[in-house]
């Protein structure tokens, strides 16, 4: 009997030895991967920041960018996940003591197992995107030489201080292969003589069109190539100063809400043939997928920012000139709020604006959590997220922000406000910076929320209007907007 004792305990013990071995053996080469990963990133971001420099007018080149920014993207996030995952582990078990404490345990043993099984196969697959991801970024570092080689024959873009200022705060983050297709397509001798090259710039709902288009704009060699640049509106079209056609080279841009007549864009576009010197060029910009019909060169789609990219972003705006590496407990609430804030850019620099100036984890925790409420509470009511509702053109509930009014708010898509508007200066004006964070007391009528107002030229400003209603009425929806853009 001894024996057999001896025998089972040496096989238990023998067991726990192999068991630990192993254990460590696959931290270390975790710890080894990652470390190789860092090296990898290093190197592919100083070449993606050199390229963003450069003027690179090669359609294959700006292919083998975007493949190098998404694989450093994705190589970040793997990263962080690794480096962070224990403080995001601590929030997410404060999360579930919160909910916790408002619901009745009927079980527990089974919510315990099947979170230790959701928990392994979680850890099965963060440790396979490890090996995709860095096998990803070895393939790219392998034909990265001769991208650096070509990249050296490229032109030097011509930057200030202001330049860069306006890359951060003006969401014109990445986009820097969408942004050399328009300069190059713009710059383009035209293909037939007199006839102006129109390129339509089509998205979703607020991903930047403008802010695109507005940049590419700025840049040294359109304004030199262009002696004037109009914008105009889609339903005004008819109206256009011909005058300012005849004063040499013109890049007219166009923003259309809603679908255009033929016989209209005819009449525009036969106007600016016969009137505007050779090389003039036409921008339209839409969420209209039709007015493709319009363009002469292929169409330029912009899409949202991946959540690897919009992560990163938000995390820079978060953390601006301070270094993340200092602060992992923020790191971790960043992460889980670039999550949950679903790839809004006018939210992000909101709230990344607000958490930059108080860098204590309790409020970057509380206004996850505030947001979170927020956004719970319009998946129940609707069945989808803010964003998705708001680029629908329809109100979302904002009530959570302020349990204790007396009345349920909806607050209408964002807008940019306007000076002449006399009936919206007599309303009552709120920052939701200071509705998010807590910190003011809401009026208990309708009022103006105003979101975010660019610190730059022409100062930009989006406001949302938002409607009190007695909570007993709080399901009835507002009537939705005609806009579509």
């Amino acid at each position: 009997m001894e024996a057999a004792i001896s025998a089972v305990a040496t096989e238990i013990f023998s067991r726990v030895i192999s068991f630990l071995t192993q254990r460590y053996r696959d931290k270390t080469q975790i710890n080894e991967k990652l470390e190789r990963m860092q090296q990898l990133l290093l190197r592919i971001h100083a070449v993606v920041e050199e390229a963003e420099g450069r003027y690179i007018t090669n359609p294959i080149m700006l292919r083998q960018l975007k493949c190098l920014a998404e694989s450093m993207y994705q190589g970040y996030h793997i990263l962080d996940i690794f480096r962070y995952k224990s403080f995001v582990e601590t929030i997410a078990n404060e999360e579930v003591k919160t909910i916790s404490s408002q619901l009745t345990t009927f079980s527990p043993v089974p919510f315990k197992r099947s979170r230790s099984i959701s928990h392994t196969r979680r850890s099965c697959a963060k440790i396979y995107n490890l090996r995709s991801v860095l096998e990803n970024l070895e393939a790219a570092i392998a034909s990265i030489n001769e991208f650096v080689v070509l990249l050296g024959g490229c032109d030097r873009c011509f930057r200030r201080p202001y330049d860069m200022y306006l890359y951060t705060d003006n969401i014109m983050f990445g986009r820097h292969v969408e942004k050399q297709q328009v300069i190059n397509i713009l710059l383009q001798d035209p293909e037939e003589h007199g006839t102006p090259t129109v390129l339509p710039i089509i998205g979703g709902c607020r991903v930047g069109k403008k802010t695109l288009v507005n940049y590419v704009c700025q840049n040294e060699r359109i304004k030199s190539y262009f002696s004037s640049i109009m914008f105009l509106n889609g339903y005004n079209i008819s109206r256009m100063d011909t005058g300012k056609l005849q004063d040499g080279r013109v890049l007219a841009v166009i923003e259309f809400v809603t679908d255009v007549n033929d016989d209209d864009w005819v009449k525009f576009y036969s106007t600016v043939k016969h009137t505007a010197c050779d090389g003039s060029k036409v921008i339209i910009i839409s969420r209209i997928q039709n007015l493709v019909r319009f363009g002469t060169v292929k169409t330029l789609h912009l899409n949202s920012l991946t959540h690897q990219e919009y992560k990163y972003l938000f995390r820079m705006l978060a953390f601006g000139s301070i270094d993340e590496k200092d602060y992992p407990q923020l790191v971790a609430v960043a992460s889980e709020l670039a999550i949950v804030l679903g790839g809004s850019l006018i939210t992000a620099n909101i709230i990344a604006d607000l958490l930059r100036r108080n860098l204590d984890v309790k409020f970057w925790f509380r206004i996850l959590q505030r947001f979170k409420a927020m956004v719970d509470n319009n998946l129940s009511m609707f069945g989808e997220h803010p964003k998705d509702i708001l680029e629908n053109e329809r109100p979302i509930d904002i009530t959570t922000f302020n349990s204790s009014h007396p009345s349920s708010l909806h607050m209408m898509p964002p807008r940019v406000a306007r000076d002449d508007d006399s009936s919206e200066r007599k309303l009552y004006h709120v920052s939701f910076a200071d509705l998010v964070a807590g910190t003011i007391a809401l009026p208990k009528n309708q009022f103006i929320l105003v979101g975010w107002e660019s610190r730059l030229p022409p100062y930009t400003k989006f406001v949302s209007d938002v409607a009190c209603y007695e909570k007993r009425q709080c399901s009835v929806y507002l009537r939705k907007r005609r806009s579509i853009i």
